[in-house]
Formats: C-alpha cells, structure tokens, sequence
C-alpha cells in the first residue's frame, strides 16, 4: 500500500493546466488569476487627505503659527484653484488631494474655527505630511499588484476594480466527468427495496467540487458490468478528470480498475494506508489527464476528495500547497487498524482544541455532520489523549 504522503505527492507531480481565458471582473468571484497584475498608476495618485481638517505648511508651524487664515475650501475630487500663502490653510475633507505647497493636515477635532476665514490649533506637536496618505505610498506605476495564482476574494476584487481591470485572466475550470457505480445504488427519489441505496455519494463529491466553482461536464450512474464501465468511461476519456465512486475494492463486482486499465489508463496507485478510503485507485488517462477511483463508503469519498483530488487541483490551478494544520486534541481515541486514520472533529475552545464528532464508521451517513477539521490519528500513536498535538485538514 502507498502511504497517503506518498499519494499526495505522486498526484501533485501529475498536476497541470487547464489552460487560461479571459473573463469579466464581474464572474471572477472564486477563480484563481493566471496573470500578474501591475498597477496602471500610482497609488495614492496624489497626497491624499487622510482626514477632515486643515492643511498648512509645515514651515509655518515650525515658526511658530497657531492661527491661519482659511484661503480656500476643497472637497474629495477637487483641485485647489490657489496656491497655499504662507499663514493660511486649506479646510479639507478626507480624500481630497492636498496641493504640493501644503505638507500637513491637522484634523477638524484639533481645530477651533473661530468663523468661516479662521482657525486656530491647540496641539502641542505635529509632523511633517501628518495626515497625509502620500503618492505612490502604497504602489508606484508599473509595480507588480497581485501575483498570478492568487485566489479571486473581496480583496482582490475591490483591488482589481481599482486597478482598472474590467476583465482578467484565469485559470480554466476542467473538464471533469463524475461516474457512480453499484447496482444497489439509486437516483435520490427513487422507491428503494429494503436491499437499496440513495445515491448520495454523487451528491457529496457535486457539492465539493462546488466549492472550487466546478460543474461536471458529464454525470452518470453506471451498472457494476464490464462492458457498461468501458462503454461509459471511454466517452470521457479525453476529460481532465475522471472521478469514480465505487467499484475499486476486491469484492466480485469491483470491475473498475479493470476496465479502467483496459482502456490504456496508466495505473499510479492501488490502495492507500489510510482509514478509510484505502480502496482508492488513481491513474493517468491517455491524454494527461487523472482518474480518480474512490471507494464507495460516503466518509471514504470525503477523505479522498480532501487527501489527493484537492492537492491535485490546488497545483493544476498554481496554487501554494495547503499544509496540514495542528492542534491539540481534547478527549480519548484508540486506533482501530495499522494504517493513518481520519476522523471529523469540531474545533472548540480557547485555545483551539480538536474534539471528535460523532461518526459510526465509513458508510455512515452522516460524515461527521458539524464538523470543521478532518484529523489524522497517526498511525505512529495507538491512542490519542488530551494536549497531544494532530494534523488536520479544514472542511470548509
């Protein structure tokens, strides 16, 4: 069996593009940008008033004036129509640009307007270009913004419309068909025998790739015969990737690697040493792109999505790695094989904690309903207990 480190790397170092297009700021919520983004101009643009208040000349503090006359009023957008005398000031509302011959804004709540053409101040010590956001401060024309490989956020967003981006470039999607196997499996509205399943898992793995804006572009069941699995995966031979749930263990109906490698797939691992999930097939179709064969249970398709298929898009995308994680773990946990194992966990407390949820094996149902972290009990302890410390992945 691989070990699952082995795994992840062994998918990483498969990993490649999608390729790239072009699309409008307002569809770029969630996509991963493919291009470096430099500034179109400085920013600030100009010194920018960072406050209500007054601007002056610092000189004329340094001689020591405290009251100035108010030449002239300047609201954000505006450009003052005078150049600063020496004893006067320019009231000015945060935003504006302060004129060159001003080096100072003193804010409104340091200031007594004696009327509308006079202030006074009452601080004891100011500094040259206090208050003022200056030009260029936070990037100069032509400097690198955001990197390619960054994630599209809110941030990025409000950045990219500043920068004057109305379209960029990014990462595109793959082309991903999702296959589900088992005779005893049925569509989520179907009348089910006492013998018969929801089909759940092609929910559970929709949902996930969801979360990396992807849509498969072929979804279907497909019945635990060799021909229909060859028939059925060999019209998405050509995709980028290829999840199947079902099929891959050594029962007399698991045909999946079989046929899988009857149609030139290039196998890269049979079973992982991890619980659950063990079962997982992985290899390389003709063209490049990956197949990911996952065992059946509902937990062992989670595990899976989270150990190898995500890593695997975070590198097709240029994305960093996402690193385990580590807390300390609250409660009592004896390990049930000789393999790494995964179970979902609530992070509590302060300081965080990883705590167990309440999950009845692979196949239940519920996944660890609640939790926010999936844990590893190494198979390095044979128990975990309270303040040692474990890896995990988040789920959300």
């Amino acid at each position: 069996m691989t070990d699952f480190h082995e795994a992840q790397e062994t998918v990483i170092s498969k990993a490649r593009s999608f390729g790239s297009e072009t699309i409008n700021l307002e569809d770029a919520d969630g996509r991963v940008l493919a291009e470096d983004v430099f500034a179109d101009r400085n920013y600030p643009p100009f010194n920018r008033a960072a406050m209500d208040g007054f601007a002056i000349k610092y000189s004329d503090w340094v001689a020591g004036k405290r009251k100035f006359g108010i030449q002239e009023l300047i609201f954000a957008g505006e450009q003052a129509k005078t150049s600063l005398s020496s004893g006067n000031a320019y009231k000015i509302m945060t935003g504006a640009s302060v004129p060159e011959s001003a080096d100072l804004v003193i804010r409104r709540e340091d200031a007594l307007e004696k009327n509308v053409q006079e202030v006074s101040f009452n601080l004891t010590q100011v500094v040259p270009f206090q208050n003022i956001a200056r030009q260029g401060e936070d990037l100069t024309a032509g400097a690198l913004a955001i990197t390619a490989g960054t994630i599209c956020n809110p941030a990025v967003i409000s950045t990219l419309a500043t920068l004057g981006k109305s379209s960029i470039r990014v990462a595109k999607l793959p082309r991903v068909a999702l296959f589900t196997t088992g005779d005893e499996v049925k569509p989520i509205d179907s009348e089910l025998s006492p013998v018969e399943i929801r089909n759940s898992n092609q929910w559970l793995i929709k949902s996930l790739l969801k979360t990396w804006l992807i849509k498969p572009q072929k979804i279907q069941h497909i019945a635990d015969e060799m021909s229909a699995l060859k028939e059925t995966i060999a019209t998405a031979i050509n995709f980028d990737i290829i999840i199947m749930c079902g099929g891959v263990s050594a029962g007399d109906a698991d045909f999946v690697p079989d046929a899988l490698t009857a149609l030139g797939v290039q196998k890269l691992f049979h079973k992982v040493a991890i619980k659950p999930g063990k079962p997982v097939w992985c290899g390389l179709l003709p063209h490049g792109g990956i197949v990911f064969a996952l065992p059946g249970n509902p937990f062992s398709c989670l595990v899976n999505f989270k150990l190898l298929i995500e890593p695997y898009l975070r590198s097709s995308f240029g994305l960093e790695p996402l690193n385990t994680r580590i807390l300390p773990f609250e409660g009592q946990r004896k390990r049930k094989s000789n393999l790494d194992e995964f179970f979902p966990a609530k992070i509590k407390g302060f300081p965080s904690r990883l705590t167990p949820t309440e999950i009845n094996g692979s196949g239940d149902i519920r996944l660890g309903i609640g939790a926010e972290a999936l844990a590893c009990h190494s198979k390095k302890h044979p128990e975990l207990e309270s303040g040692m410390l474990v890896e995990y992945y988040p789920l959300h």
